[in-house]
């Protein structure tokens, strides 16, 4: 293999590096970073300490006096030292969008209770807006096509369609479950501590 088909080689290797779960300095969970952005929190001596395995390591170049190369791995979860905003975070209220209403919902139509694929599904809100709803978590569930269209611009109550489960807004830890597509064991192990009792995250895990 040429040096040019070897730089290949190694850039396909790190692309498909999972992405780090960073904590603040107690514990809590704050985001997904990249590898190059673990690296960096590395380098600047950020990290304050890590759990799970070690989910990648990098090779750098060759000491002039030693011949030994570098070399700089890192954990799949790290705890970042100064001000990660993870506890004012943790409680706020993660921003609403189709992919992770689906995730949250199971794709389950909360009408007609069946399993559709998300180009089945739409975004039903349970107060119209023309009757003063928001586009908000507690006011959203996931409905198949056929149903939204049914319910039209109702409420379930004045459709005569009933809800078969209830609207809840996730936490942090459910949000970075359902915003990554590649959660390693570890990780997932550590997030699902910190995922409400009567979260249906829980159904799946």
């Amino acid at each position: 293999m040429d040096h040019a088909a070897s730089v290949h080689a190694m850039l396909e290797a790190r692309e498909s590096y999972p992405l780090i779960l960073t904590l603040d300095m107690h514990g809590i969970p704050h985001r997904w970073i990249t590898w190059q952005h673990a690296c960096y929190y590395h380098a600047k001596e950020r990290v304050a300490w890590s759990l799970g395995g070690t989910a990648f390591t990098i090779h750098g170049g060759y000491s002039r006096f030693s011949g030994a190369r570098s070399q700089l791995s890192s954990a799949s979860i790290i705890a970042i030292k100064g001000k990660a905003m993870a506890i004012r975070a943790f409680n706020n209220v993660p921003p609403l969008n189709n992919r992770e209403l689906f995730h949250r919902d199971r794709h389950l139509c909360a009408y007609c209770g069946g399993v559709f694929s998300s180009v089945r599904l739409t975004r039903d809100h349970i107060v119209p807006f023309s009757r003063g709803g928001r586009d908000a978590w507690m006011n959203v569930v996931t409905a198949c096509r056929s149903c939204n269209e049914r319910k039209s611009d109702r409420t379930p109550e004045q459709a005569g369609m009933e809800l078969l489960y209830a609207p809840y807004v996730p936490n942090r830890a459910e949000y970075l479950i359902l915003t990554n597509r590649r959660i390693l064991v570890d990780q997932m192990a550590f997030l699902s501590q910190h995922v409400p009792a009567q979260s249906r995250l829980r159904e799946s895990m």
